[in-house]
């Protein structure tokens, strides 16, 4: 089991200081409200992690957000069509900035077996992908890993790094504003 540290700071009796940053980072990281976009068996196997024996909330998940206004994990599971990516892009497009995205299995993540003219070969076509979760379809145990690699990514990043030019160039290659 991994022990978690003590954010950098000044400790005395009573009291402990740390930078505005890690705090951010630590309230971040444990309250991410994912917003699932399941289209096939990925997203089964995400129902199976979201139920008492995996127990989803216990990483801060607990409330599913089907608002992408109110989403900061858009976790896209399964086969996405190509006439289905415009709507993918523009749930992305919605939510608000710090935003992270998880692609959940084969099909998501590079087409899977489907390499026909109709699938999309991986939703990093359209939009950033932040963790990629293998398998077809992926284990409750490996999506969990994903989102727990998705909270260190929120617990660790800059509050200023959205703004920086290489995120700006990021969002500019997907031609998103």
């Amino acid at each position: 089991m991994k022990t978690v540290k003590a954010p950098i700071g000044v400790e005395g009796p009573g009291f402990f200081a740390t930078s505005f940053d890690e705090v951010i980072g630590i309230a971040r990281a444990n309250s991410l409200w994912p917003l699932p976009f399941a289209t096939s068996c990925c997203g089964i196997e995400f129902m199976a992690t979201m139920g008492s024996h995996y127990d989803f909330g216990r990483f801060g998940a607990e409330r599913l957000s089907f608002s992408p206004r109110q989403a900061d994990v858009l976790m896209v599971m399964g086969t996405i069509a190509k006439k289905m990516a415009p709507v993918v892009r523009q749930v992305y497009e919605q939510m608000a900035e710090p935003r992270w995205v998880m692609a959940v299995g084969a099909c998501a993540s590079s087409g899977g077996i489907f390499d026909t003219y109709s699938v999309l070969q991986g939703i990093d076509e359209i939009v950033p992908v932040d963790i990629y979760v293998p398998g077809c379809p992926p284990r409750p145990e490996q999506i969990i890993d994903g989102f727990m690699q998705i909270q260190e990514m929120a617990k660790n990043e800059s509050l200023r790094r959205r703004e920086t030019e290489e995120y700006k160039k990021l969002l500019a290659k997907y031609e998103i504003v």
